[in-house]
């Protein structure tokens, strides 16, 4: 009977083996799906190297993927497309909840209220941009400048920028205007094919700069943008709103009782709860409405402040952009003269063609009088040798008559000056 009820040791042995079994089973097909899919995830989304730079002036290489870049700055797909150097997009500066993204360019980084996160390159323009904003931060106490974290990161770009399209202009000024000045001397294949390739470099710097110019433009237009980009006051304000949030809950939890369920409710006191609740309740609202007060007079002097800024490297800009339209204008001019003198040189040649045909027809008269007289004929002027000279004569002086009224006559219709 015994045996019956109870299972014998080696049939739980042999069961326990065999669940154990079962179970490394589930568990490598388990493993190995994670690992297949753990693969194929990372294969979709490939790290790449960021330099990620703290408010301290400390930076360091990190490998970071879309995923949590997106997560950590909460920003969208298509903004991490903008710094992506796969793909060539023109300049753009956009605001964002947590973040400024910044594609400026060789300069592609997410600046945040604490960091920044610059794409690695070895581009010259990325290195300057990391050591001069490391070297700025450790200075940071020795200065008087009261800009927060994300307005430095963002100055420090447009300054190098425009640093860089600058020295591109200078560069293309000193070696455009000789050119120009070579051409305008000695029109020749070479110098029109320098000018060609100059006139392409032109065009390309010039939307280049454009384009910055219209982005700081569009932004010192917009308010709205330029609030969105005061970065440190979102933080503290969502700071303190918590803390706030905190306290107001410590508050209210330490200062009721809950009542036992044995003891009888009294309606004094309810009433006074209730009294104390709408006076809590009226004093949160008249410090949210002051706290509004405050901040949108700040975001309005944050705004000024920014506006400011971004009106200096504006006027920077915007300097370069006329340089540039004044050297278009100057290769413009220069073309405008080499087709003037193109012209006049080929009105030259129609005039010499003119006055060549004239003679042509002058001379033909000439041979055709020759040419009659050259004919085999019976006439009585033959018997007469002198005869001969007096006709050549009579002939060259009437040919002679002719080219000069020839000549009278286009002067008189100005086709050509004499």
């Amino acid at each position: 009977m015994d045996d019956s009820r109870h299972p014998s040791p080696v049939l739980l042995a042999s069961a326990s083996a065999s669940s154990t079994s079962t179970g490394r089973i589930n568990l490598e097909v388990n493993g190995s799906r994670r690992s297949s899919h753990s693969s194929t995830k990372k294969r979709g989304h490939g790290s790449r190297s960021w330099i990620k730079i703290d408010q301290d002036g400390s930076s360091e290489i990190l490998q970071l993927d879309k995923a949590t870049i997106m997560k950590h700055c909460s920003l969208p797909a298509r903004d991490l497309r903008l710094l992506d150097p796969m793909f060539i997009y023109p300049s753009t500066i956009l605001g964002r909840e947590k973040a400024i993204v910044v594609s400026l360019e060789q300069i592609r980084c997410i600046i945040t209220a604490d960091e920044v996160i610059l794409m690695n390159s070895v581009d010259g323009c990325v290195v300057h941009y990391n050591l001069e904003l490391c070297k700025r931060l450790r200075t940071k106490k020795d200065q008087s400048d009261d800009l927060p974290f994300e307005f430095r990161a963002l100055e420090l770009a447009l300054e190098l920028t425009c640093t860089s399209l600058d020295a591109q202009v200078k560069e293309l000024e000193m070696e455009i205007y000789p050119v120009l000045d070579e051409l305008t001397t000695s029109v020749s294949t070479s110098n029109l094919e320098r000018v060609r390739r100059l006139k392409g470099h032109l065009l390309a710097l010039t939307q280049r700069v454009q384009k910055v110019h219209d982005e700081i433009e569009h932004l010192m237009d917009d308010d709205g943008d330029m609030a969105e980009m005061y970065l440190t006051e979102k933080k503290l304000r969502s700071e303190a709103y918590t803390s706030s949030d905190v306290c107001s809950q410590t508050n209210y939890s330490g200062g009721d009782r809950v009542p036992s369920k044995s003891a009888p409710v009294s309606p004094v006191g309810s009433i006074k709860g209730s009294q104390k609740l709408q006076r809590a309740f009226s004093s949160i609202v008249s410090s949210s409405k002051y706290g509004s007060l405050i901040s949108s007079s700040s975001s309005e002097e944050n705004i000024d402040q920014l506006e400011m800024l971004l009106e200096a490297y504006f006027v920077f800009i915007d300097n370069n952009l006329s340089k540039l339209l004044t050297l278009k204008e100057y290769i413009d001019d220069t073309e405008d003269l080499i087709n003037i003198k193109l012209g006049n040189i080929q009105n030259q040649l129609i005039q010499f063609e003119l006055l060549l045909t004239a003679a042509t027809f002058v001379a033909t008269i000439f041979a055709v009088v020759t040419g009659v007289f050259g004919m085999n004929f019976a006439a009585t002027i033959f018997d007469y040798p002198n005869v001969f000279y007096w006709v050549l004569i009579i002939t060259g002086f009437i040919c002679g008559f002719v080219y000069l009224s020839l000549l009278l006559y286009f002067r008189h219709k100005k086709v050509f000056p004499l």
